[in-house]
């Protein structure tokens, strides 16, 4: 599984979570966790509701 695609699928299984907490649910360093959530809330895939917390679109 991708990146992204492992990234999504937590934030909507879990809702709005932290960078950090993204990345010890996919075991995945925070760095690239960072880097993959940049993408994807350029691609408008995902959101930030409150500082610092990311959450799927729709």
């Amino acid at each position: 599984m991708e990146h992204a695609d492992l990234i999504l699928k937590i934030l909507k299984e879990n809702g709005a979570m932290r960078p950090g907490e993204i990345a010890e649910k996919a075991g995945l360093d925070k760095k690239d966790v960072d880097k993959v959530i940049k993408s994807l809330k350029s691609d408008e895939k995902i959101f930030s509701p409150k500082r610092c917390f990311y959450d799927v679109r729709g």
